[in-house]
């Protein structure tokens, strides 16, 4: 992370692109020369994937391997605003998915529907069985709503030493195990 990270560079957001398309004439006819289309480049908006969302499609889609998420200095930018309402989502039960879910906005739930086409999850039983019997494999799969899976780790480094930095709330904080690792000189030598 650092200062200009926001939710959009972190999960996804719509970004311009371009593609090719067809030139038609004012009467509605394609445009040929020496029997080949004419074409021009046109700017659309396509919704990008950022590490975020491809961490978590990655999880759902081979729910066998462990995925892993690791972000560098994460009190280099403001948790609140990169998180927004992923926030929620790290708090986990015992089995290691969120507790919360939350509703995908109709972009998200858009790609991540496109994405999960034809997916099926083995054990989704036991997974719906953990949020009461609903049937919550189905809304991820729809896109409506976002969970994360126990084999999606977040981990995340930072420089408590570190000085004018975003300071990371006791709510935020609260979500993660921590770990100090402090220096090791004894293999350089210092």
């Amino acid at each position: 992370f650092h200062p200009d990270s926001d939710y959009a560079t972190f999960v996804g957001a719509y970004k311009p692109t371009t593609e090719s398309v067809q030139r038609y004439d004012i009467t509605n006819k394609p445009i040929i020369r020496n029997g080949v289309p004419v074409m021009e480049q046109i700017i659309t908006y396509n919704f990008v994937e950022q590490a975020f969302l491809q961490a978590y499609i990655e999880a759902w889609k081979d729910r066998e391997k462990p995925e892993f998420l690791v972000i560098e200095e994460i009190n280099r930018g403001n948790c609140a605003q990169i998180f927004g309402d992923l926030f929620q989502l790290l708090d986990r039960g015992d089995e290691g998915f969120s507790e919360y879910p939350i509703r995908a906005d109709s972009d998200m739930k858009k790609q991540l529907k496109k994405e999960f086409v034809g997916l099926e999850i083995k054990n989704k039983e036991s997974i719906n069985d953990l949020f009461k019997g609903k049937d919550i494999v189905a809304q991820v799969l729809e896109g409506e709503v976002l969970l994360l899976p126990n084999n999606l780790y977040i981990w995340a480094t930072m420089n408590t030493s570190d000085q004018s930095l975003f300071p990371i709330d006791s709510a935020f904080k609260r979500r993660w195990d921590w770990y100090y690792v402090p220096i090791s000189n004894a293999e350089k030598n210092w």
